[in-house]
């Protein structure tokens, strides 16, 4: 079964705003938490979302990996620059960080393919 990454958004989508009725406090300190990392200091905003692409596959997380290539196709990272982040996933993973490799590889193509 092929993952459509931006099905994948379109389904959590609804469910966070659910979860910020809720669980607003929480839901805040969330986006604060968010806000504060990915303030751009020493490291720019795509080895940002590169570290966090990496994170998603190390996670088996599918919705970070749906979100953050995405944000990497908008910063313009290339398939080669993301492949190399995934090497590194994949060399501190082992297999089970090779099959998000690949996920996360396909939703990098795919997010690309709607530009």
């Amino acid at each position: 079964m092929t993952k459509i990454f931006k099905d994948v958004i379109a389904d959590i989508g609804p469910y966070s705003k659910e979860l910020h009725k809720l669980i607003p406090d929480t839901m805040a300190g969330f986006g604060a938490m968010a806000k504060a990392a990915t303030q751009t200091k020493i490291l720019d905003e795509k080895t940002k979302e590169m570290i966090a692409l990496a994170l998603g596959v190390a996670a088996r997380c599918d919705g970070c990996l749906a979100y953050h290539a995405k944000s990497l196709v908008r910063l313009e990272a290339t398939r080669e620059e993301v492949a190399e982040v995934l090497g590194m996933a994949i060399y501190m993973g082992g297999g089970p960080s090779l099959m998000y490799a690949a996920d996360a590889l396909r939703a990098f193509d795919q997010f690309s393919e709607q530009q």
